[in-house]
């Protein structure tokens, strides 16, 4: 007897390092169809993440550090200067798919730095790190958003009402998810929560993503749309607050899913707590605050016409499409880290993530 399959049985992102190819999930297909991506060449890659075949912080960087080392794989040379150029090129290309998401060029830089760091070596052997680099990338990814999970179960109880805003699941990341992540682990565990998803419009990804895998994954899930978290906050239904994010600043502003603010200003009205779940990778230590992240504008037609079988809007009416907005530090209740929940005042709290970071890194 065979069991079909489920989102759940398909890696987010993976290597195929025998055919050189990037393998990720369609996830404009989600729900109505699992369709897998081969990625080869740079324009297709640099596509799939503008596009949000693969979203997601986590998990962009991830596709980048594989990405960057299946064209790297690609240069057909012996000396390093070529080389350097090319892997170069390719870097900033990749780069300029999405401006926002931090662990994007975050998993670059980490790359280049192997290049740089090995620079008398053989290409060959620079391209095997390139390739453990990447793999490490993605490991650690699983690993920090389990802790990331064990430290945010800590802030629920058994029974309670949890929202999250857009996806920040197993689809943006390598398993478990970033606000998912105490979800699954309170799951596993028997916690019996019931979670609330917004739709999160434009792209929809809490309708066609998140309630998708929570309920391939047997958890009480319900939609709602984006302007009913107020009402279910108001009911009493809602006990925690758990989003993503995209990029956080030294002052703990942070950036995620366009709607997250409205989220986190019903939610401080209303005395629940509002909870950001972050890896350390997300951190922008050289950006001083939330008025200082870009924020990405995508076309009209995500507003107007995706998803709709005819076009809803008015022709020529103009449409604002910013694709994030920044939460102000004062309306978080703790960020939630690899390291632990950092608190305000953040300027203090997140210098201290940082530095278990380095103290952990410094003993490997």
């Amino acid at each position: 007897m065979t069991t079909e399959k489920t989102i759940l049985d398909y890696d987010t992102v993976a290597l195929d390092d025998t055919d050189s190819a990037l393998v990720i999930i369609d996830q404009t297909k989600l729900p109505g169809k699992i369709e897998l991506l081969r990625l080869h060449t740079a324009e297709e890659i640099w596509n799939a993440i503008y596009l949000l075949q693969v979203r997601g912080a986590p998990a962009i960087g991830v596709a980048a550090g594989f990405g960057i080392y299946l064209l790297a794989k690609q240069i057909d040379t012996t000396d390093f200067l070529i080389f350097y150029e090319e892997f170069s090129r390719a870097k900033q290309y990749l780069d300029s798919s999405r401006p926002t998401a931090v662990n994007l060029s975050w998993a670059l830089n980490r790359m280049e730095q192997v290049v740089l760091a090995h620079k008398n070596e053989p290409i060959p052997t620079i391209k095997q790190l390139l390739k453990e680099t990447a793999i490490r990338i993605q490991e650690e990814d699983i690993d920090i958003c389990r802790r990331i999970g064990e430290h945010g179960l800590s802030l629920v109880k058994p029974g309670d009402g949890i929202l999250t805003h857009c996806n920040a699941g197993k689809l943006a990341t390598s398993r478990y998810g970033t606000a998912t992540a105490p979800i699954y682990l309170g799951h596993e565990r028997g916690y019996e929560f019931h979670v609330y998803a917004d739709e999160t419009r434009p792209l929809l990804q809490g309708a066609r993503l998140t309630a998708f895998e929570l309920q391939s994954a047997g958890i009480d899930v319900t939609l709602i749309c984006d302007n009913m978290s107020a009402m279910v906050m108001k009911q009493g239904k809602v006990n925690a607050v758990f989003v993503g994010c995209d990029r956080v600043a030294a002052n703990g502003d942070a950036a995620n899913k366009i709607g997250t603010s409205v989220v986190a200003t019903v939610a401080k009205h209303y005395g629940v707590p509002f909870y950001v779940c972050a890896p350390t990778s997300t951190i922008d230590w050289n950006t001083p605050t939330g008025a200082d992240i870009m924020i990405e504008e995508r076309k009209p037609s995500e507003v107007t016409d995706m998803w709709y079988e005819k076009r809803m809007a008015p022709e020529g009416v103009k449409v604002y499409n910013p694709a994030f907005d920044v939460t102000d530090a004062e309306l978080i209740s703790g960020i939630v880290t690899e390291y632990g929940v950092a608190r305000a005042p953040f300027t203090e709290s997140l210098k201290k993530i940082k530095l278990l970071k380095e103290n952990e890194e410094n003993g490997r």
